[in-house]
């Protein structure tokens, strides 16, 4: 069965909605970007686990985790990214992945939460083990937690081949100085910082920082820890955003991002086969103009 005929028969069933996003969905496969470390080319929307994976095994928790999975890697999308920090999430990831024989297509991401280095070391591979991984894909460390500690180890992990990429991560707008101080000093693959239409705070120096040091980005909070439907609860997508794709307000929000040509991947956390749709759409097609983003900005503002 090709994306169509998936797609198609899910509608048909009920378990998702023939809108306009699905349509969108089924017309192209996602965009991709470069790794700059690498020139490996990396799809632009991924799925973050903060939560929503963090489940109990019943079928009633654990499949439309699935039909979430399997939308990703149909729409041809890869990226994945947990932590030891959110709870259940690396085993479900793991388990789910697994049980659907896509866990060697996903392009797998968690993080090392911790102090010390045999502390670093033990979880990162307790962190593998659950996720069903011998070689991860990227490794990052959480919130710069004893950041240079684990640098170290992740570096040599990486000369062994244990890690494809090296990556740091934050959440918060006062975090950004330093990430770019690493960035500036260490060589580093990815930072994973947060950024959306109604916090532009990354675009005043650090994701400028990463474009020019050649560094690939992860945006978390895309959607601003959620309130941005708050601001247009009830309201239409306008007409003009259907220029460049736009059929619902996750698209909408996410294309704003993707438009910075300094992004490479935005993580928008989901456990809704809908909602995924919706997300991956913003990687097909076109990316509003730098006018459009200033219309963009003044509609969610105002």
């Amino acid at each position: 069965m090709n994306r169509r005929e998936y797609l198609g028969s899910m509608a048909a069933l009920g378990i998702i909605s023939a809108t306009p996003s699905l349509a969108i969905v089924q017309s192209q496969s996602i965009m991709k970007r470069i790794i700059p470390s690498t020139g490996e080319k990396l799809p632009v929307v991924g799925v973050g686990t903060w939560q929503t994976f963090d489940v109990d095994e019943s079928d009633r928790e654990r499949i439309p985790l699935k039909t979430v999975l399997q939308q990703l890697i149909k729409q041809d999308g890869s990226v994945i990214d947990s932590s030891p920090m959110y709870g259940r999430s690396e085993r479900v990831v793991g388990d789910l992945s697994t049980e659907l024989g896509i866990n060697n297509k996903l392009f797998m991401a968690t993080k090392v939460w911790t102090s010390g280095r045999e502390a670093g070391i033990r979880q990162m591979n307790t962190s593998m083990s659950l996720m069903k991984r011998d070689k991860m894909d990227l490794m990052q460390i959480h919130n710069l937690v004893d950041w240079q500690t684990h640098y170290k180890t992740l570096r040599q992990w990486k000369d062994e081949g244990k890690i494809r990429y090296i990556g740091i991560t934050h959440y918060v707008d006062s975090a950004h100085d330093q990430v770019e101080r690493i960035i500036k000093n260490n060589p580093i693959d990815f930072i994973q910082i947060n950024y959306s239409i109604v916090n532009r705070h990354a675009e005043t120096g650090v994701l400028n920082t990463a474009q020019e040091r050649g560094v690939a980005t992860i945006i978390n909070q895309p959607f601003g820890g959620g309130g941005l439907f708050g601001k247009v609860r009830g309201k239409d997508v306008p007409q003009w955003a259907k220029e460049f794709g736009c059929e619902s307000w996750g698209c909408f929000f996410l294309k704003y991002l993707l438009a910075n040509p300094a992004v490479t991947c935005v993580i928008p956390g989901t456990s809704k086969l809908q909602h995924m749709i919706d997300n991956l759409s913003a990687g097909v097609g076109g990316l509003p103009s730098d006018q459009q983003r200033q219309q963009m900005i003044a509609l969610i503002d105002g």
